[in-house]
């Protein structure tokens, strides 16, 4: 099984990770499909995450997705084939390894193009599945929610619609006259391609209702005054145990990629009495397939419309760097970027904390240039263990603090029938002055920019 093209350590490397596959009776556990990974480095190209590092997440993704990966190969070049992604002689020895292996698919660590799609399935004769549509999957079998199932649906139609024709390839071309696809496969392909785009304008209609849904219910939360923080991060960076440690919440943990997708929202009581809504979005990648930020556009409005971002990431993780990158380019495409936010570092339990830094209020510093740069752009920086409950109180204070430099200075004239309003004040702002008069309550003080809002038509100035 000589791998035409490829440097003897490569092809050591996929003899060695195929020598012990199990034999024919044995090749699949439980049903469970079985892949061969792929991957290009291109020379000169700069990678926040080293081919082999994605290749690694790779594998983490399709074990989530529940198939089982036999071997993988790493192909260094100087550009993408346009045909076939790869060289074509490692496409004839990946065909090989998959006739010897009986192998059901090849999963390459990029998005492929339908052309590319088409010719790689040709020649190797298995089933092609690229990282977008690995993604997809997953999502798919996490949706627990109408919501959910309605984002990863149109996204998932949006994957799929330019590359139908790779579909159709069994179907009759008798009576085809021409170089396109005619006949009984152009009529079942343009059948389709309605039928998709008739569903994807539904699923659209569908989740335009959900984002009216969600919008009033911040609008709600608005008037109420409560400060809503986002939990952000890298999937499987903690998000979900810090809900959970937070506010005594049941959210699915999981130690899986994209083990929870729907956003969950939770009422959590600082030390000084006042409400903070907590809510736990949808994990990022890096490579994050566009489809599926504009399918959960919906979801993804309550990170833009929160007052404060908890950017949680696994201290342990010899990634943090890079995936904190990858979090922030996603906040950035979203238009979430210039948030406050407190950088969260969890799973303090697994890292030797004196080794690499030591604290001072609100910031960390030390020896270990691993975190300068993180340390250059995040004035808030808390280290929490949130399955320990390590470092909780400090994040809460952290988070009080942040919101109180959210507030604005008001003074205004209450009229006593406003009183849900004076509450509303009391509970969620800072009193500095209060009078009661004949016409009103006359108070004076800081208040969440939400709340503001609502005061604003009792507003009165030179108090």
């Amino acid at each position: 099984m000589r791998a035409r093209g490829a440097s003897p350590g490569s092809r050591r490397k996929a003899i060695k990770t195929l020598t012990g596959a199990a034999d024919a009776s044995e090749r699949s556990v439980n049903g469970q499909e079985r892949a061969f990974l792929v991957s290009v480095a291109v020379r000169g190209e700069p990678y926040s995450f080293s081919p082999e590092e994605s290749l690694d997440e790779l594998e983490r993704l399709a074990q989530t997705a529940g198939i089982q990966v036999v071997g993988r190969e790493l192909q260094n070049l100087d550009a993408i084939k346009s045909g076939t992604y790869i060289g074509t002689g490692k496409v004839e020895t990946i065909r090989q390894i998959c006739d010897a292996e009986e192998l059901d698919m090849v999963i390459f660590d990029d998005e492929l193009s339908p052309a590319q799609l088409r010719t790689l399935e040709s020649e190797i004769g298995v089933r092609i599945i690229d990282r977008t549509a690995l993604i997809l999957d997953i999502f798919a079998l996490h949706a627990r929610t109408r919501e959910g199932a309605l984002q990863v649906a149109l996204a998932q139609y949006s994957y799929r619609l330019p590359r139908l024709t790779r579909m159709w390839t069994h179907l009759s071309r008798q009576g085809v006259g021409g170089v396109g696809l005619r006949g009984p496969g152009e009529t079942q392909l343009e059948l389709d391609r309605r039928e998709i785009s008739r569903r994807m304008a539904q699923i659209r209609e569908e989740l335009d209702q959900v984002r009216k849904q969600r919008s009033s219910q911040r609008r709600r939360r608005r008037r109420q005054g409560l400060p809503v923080v986002s939990i952000v991060g890298y999937t499987n960076a903690g998000k979900s145990t810090l809900l959970n440690r937070l506010s005594g919440a049941d959210v699915l943990v999981e130690d899986k990629l994209f083990a929870t997708l729907d956003p969950t929202t939770r009422r959590v009581d600082l030390e000084t009495g006042k409400e903070v809504l907590f809510t736990d979005t949808v994990g990022f990648i890096q490579k994050l397939p566009t489809q599926l930020v504009a399918a959960f556009r919906a979801t993804l409005e309550e990170v833009l419309e929160a007052d404060i971002l908890l950017l949680v990431a696994d201290i342990s993780d010899p990634n943090l760097v890079a995936k904190v990158d990858a979090v922030d380019d996603v906040l950035a495409e979203i238009g979430a970027a210039d948030k406050p936010t407190i950088l969260v570092l969890n799973k303090i339990d697994l890292v030797d904390l004196e080794e690499d830094f030591y604290l001072v209020p609100n910031r960390f510093v030390g020896a270990s240039t691993r975190f300068d740069s993180l340390r250059a752009r995040y004035d808030r920086i808390s280290l929490v263990s949130a399955e320990q409950g390590v470092g909780i109180e400090e994040l809460l204070a952290s988070v009080e603090d942040l919101i109180s430099d959210q507030m604005v200075e008001l003074s205004a004239l209450l009229p006593y029938a406003q009183g849900e309003l004076l509450n509303e004040w009391h509970k969620h702002g800072l009193v500095e002055s209060e009078t009661f008069t004949g016409k009103g309550v006359l108070i004076s003080g800081r208040v969440p920019r939400g709340l503001a809002g609502s005061l604003e038509e009792f507003a009165v100035t030179g108090q």
